[in-house]
């Protein structure tokens, strides 16, 4: 189903790219580009929790939807670390682990599902944990502000994003170890 209610929710992820990246490069004062870039992540980033649930709760799951749902979050977390790096909240090295990663895991589990060992490399709890803590990271980032007057966000979310650049490696070394004995299979 290439138009339920989940899938839509979906491609908002992706049509939300241009307006986060864009909010910077209106002219506007840099606190309330902050703000409204953070809320509209943080708006968007909900869907991907929202749209599963939805295409469960109203029986529209798909191969499509179960596809373009990754590909959204992934584009959705590369385009906001680009646009941090930019911006020098974090750094490039942080950038470069979270979106090698990506490309590596994405690759490997499309090699898996071709040799149909897709199993092997099903989505892990520490996959999820990964992913929360960056969904968490990149609003402080680009808030990059005080809160409540009381946390500052700059701080949090440099903590953060690092954390999710180990469980980003470990997540990855995780699912390598798990895909190594299928690899060792077909090499011979």
């Amino acid at each position: 189903m290439f138009l339920t209610i989940p899938t839509v929710m979906t491609w908002t992820r992706i049509v939300a790219i241009p307006l986060i990246v864009g909010i910077f490069y209106i002219e506007i004062a840099p606190e309330k580009a902050n703000l409204i870039a953070t809320v509209m992540f943080v708006v968007f980033a909900a869907t991907d929790w929202l749209d599963g649930f939805l295409a469960r709760k109203l029986n529209q799951t798909s191969s499509f939807g179960a596809f373009l749902d990754p590909v959204a979050d992934k584009f959705l977390v590369c385009a906001s670390l680009l646009v941090l790096v930019h911006l020098q909240r974090t750094d490039v090295f942080v950038a470069l682990i979270i979106i090698g990663r990506e490309i590596a895991i994405s690759a490997l589990r499309e090699w898996m599902a071709l040799i149909g060992a897709t199993k092997s490399v099903a989505v892990h709890m520490l996959g999820k944990l990964k992913t929360t803590v960056q969904m968490v990271a990149i609003p402080f980032l680009l808030y990059d502000g005080e809160l409540f007057e009381v946390i500052d966000t700059n701080l949090w979310g440099t903590w953060l994003i690092w954390l999710s650049a180990i469980l980003t490696v470990w997540s990855m070394i995780y699912y390598l170890k798990k895909a190594i004995p299928e690899i060792r299979a077909r090499a011979k």
